[in-house]
């Protein structure tokens, strides 16, 4: 199963490039089949750092709650209607499966075929001795069940309502019975006996079998295509070519066409319900088309395997991909406050520094395993800290990520003061997305004292298009926290030039009040120095809202 790496809802650089990164280190490392993962798109600027270090962006999964395909088993056997029992039973022991689904020529599902199901064709009708005779069959399978030949054969394929009748009495007394069925639907069974083989070819029935690796004269043989007799020998004795004609009968009565299928894309939750009040052994597991996409066992949905999670660049879970609460988190490498509801049921990796990228820790990763990175994800790590850094400006930057960037700028394929002052012109928020993008494109929901927020932040040289965009912005901004279902949200925009910000917000309540930075306008704070939402404008939310309780 996959490790999958991810950053948290509405990525920003730093959780698109730590992710890709960090898997690129398990690959090398501890986990092969790492896998980094977004919840997302990346924004204009990640773009542009994912085409300068000529990386794929990684594969984006909105929710890792399991769906039926997931795990199902896509491998597996099927049987066709016109398929015989020894056939299907041959594969489900193969397969070492006690049911099978029952697909049609274009593998739309039209049933299922267990184990106790076949027995049936076996056994039943016991007691009746003309139907415990009967098998419904073609010469051809019959044929293919023995492992024979054809000495002469009449329209082999053809389906047939079949009466077993074994040459093993006084060849006047067989002739006698024989003559009380229908011609056309004896088969009889016989040894090298030619008192019994001449009556049966005179009488005109539908097949011979020679049992023992006998075979039958030339006479008889000529006799036979004279009158549409087929032959066909077998190298078994009387006793077990009996059985295995019995085994050659067709699946068809057998199938249960009664049966639930699960659609692939059904969350796996749903389909639990489902298959906990069916009392099917299997549950084909269709496309939208119809088609089988695999076959899952009870045991599959009820206890089906967890995801296992890698949480980079945050440990929140309101700020995780959707499903985490049915993930096994493994490991947390972050930057940020401590948040609520992170729980394991053993223990996990959990590195969090106070340091200004979470590509700060990775690459330290790196150094102290004695790995080189390629010079791509050299360049990915580079980009992740000059973005949430403001290229070391920020107040959030430390010692060890100016130290950390120092070590990547010799493996990186380009000269990063010019790749930063283009990251930085490159992909403004303001000019290339609608409002909803802008509020969206890199957000984070908290909860503080049982208060729900969101604060996005974008990075932007000079603040001329927010005056343009401000009342969109505003109106976004009260949408997002409608359809949230949060108490405010707001927007951190950052002017990288002057390392200042603005700060607009859905709704005031009198805790802004106590902000002690100007007010512009309704909703509107002009922040001098603050540029990071993490160490300076998180912490001041938190305090107004304490003070606001109090």
């Amino acid at each position: 199963m996959s490790l999958l790496v991810f950053g948290h809802r509405n990525p920003d650089t730093d959780a698109i490039c730590s992710a890709i990164a960090y898997a690129d280190y398990l690959k090398r490392t501890s986990e092969p089949a790492a896998v980094a993962a977004c919840c997302g798109p990346p924004n204009k600027r990640t773009e542009f750092v994912l085409r300068q270090a000529g990386l794929p962006a990684p594969k984006i999964i909105m929710d890792v709650r399991p769906e039926a395909e997931d795990v199902c088993r896509r491998e597996t056997v099927t049987a066709c209607c016109g398929d015989a029992f020894f056939e299907a039973y041959r594969r489900m022991r193969e397969w070492d499966l006690r049911a099978i689904p029952v697909v049609d020529e274009g593998r739309r599902v039209v049933g299922v075929l267990s184990v106790l199901d076949l027995m049936e064709l076996l056994f039943r009708d016991e007691g009746d001795p003309i139907k415990s005779r009967t098998v419904a069959t073609s010469l051809e399978k019959i044929n293919e069940s023995l492992g024979g030949s054809f000495q002469h054969v009449v329209d082999p394929q053809q389906r047939d309502e079949l009466l077993v009748m074994v040459g093993a009495m006084s060849a006047d007394g067989f002739t006698a019975r024989m003559q009380q069925f229908d011609k056309d639907r004896v088969i009889v069974v016989c040894g090298d006996r030619p008192t019994i083989q001449l009556p049966a070819i005179e009488q005109g029935v539908r097949g011979l079998v020679i049992t023992g690796g006998f075979q039958l004269s030339p006479g008889l043989v000529e006799l036979a295509r004279a009158r549409g007799v087929s032959v066909i020998l077998s190298p078994f004795d009387t006793v077990n070519t009996t059985t295995r004609i019995r085994s050659s009968q067709f699946i068809d009565p057998a199938v249960d066409r009664n049966v639930v299928t699960l659609p692939a894309k059904m969350r796996v939750t749903e389909a639990r319900g489902i298959v906990e009040r069916s009392t099917q052994p299997v549950f084909p597991v269709v496309g939208d088309d119809g088609l089988l996409v695999g076959l899952s066992f009870k045991s599959d949905i009820i206890s089906p395997p967890r995801p296992r999670l890698v949480l980079v660049d945050h440990n929140e879970l309101t700020q995780a991909v959707a499903g985490v609460e049915e993930a096994e988190i493994v490991e947390v490498l972050d930057h940020h406050r401590l948040g609520g509801g992170l729980k394991s049921t053993q223990p996990i990796r959990f590195v969090n520094e106070p340091v200004g990228s979470t590509c700060t820790l990775v690459a330290r990763q790196f150094r102290g395993a004695g790995l080189e990175p390629e010079p791509a994800i050299a360049l990915c790590m580079a980009s992740g800290i000059i973005s949430d850094t403001l290229f070391l400006r920020s107040p959030t930057t430390t010692d060890v990520d100016r130290e950390i960037l120092g070590w990547l700028r010799s493996r990186c394929p380009v000269d990063l003061d010019a790749y930063a002052r283009e990251f930085f012109e490159i992909g403004s928020a303001l000019r290339s997305s609608t409002p909803e993008d802008v509020v969206r494109e890199d957000c984070k929901e908290f909860i503080e004292q049982g208060i729900r927020f969101s604060i996005s932040q974008i990075e932007e040289t000079g603040f001329d298009l927010f005056w343009e965009r401000k009342d969109e912005l505003l109106t976004a901004l009260a949408a997002y926290a409608d359809d949230r279902g949060l108490d405010f949200s707001a927007l951190l925009v950052t002017d990288v030039v002057s390392n200042g910000s603005l700060l607009l917000l859905s709704r005031e309540t009198e805790a802004w009040e106590e902000i002690n930075y100007p007010r512009i306008d309704r909703g509107l704070y002009a922040l001098k120095n603050v540029v990071s939402r993490k160490k300076q404008l998180l912490p001041l939310v938190t305090q107004l809202i304490h003070a606001a309780l109090v």
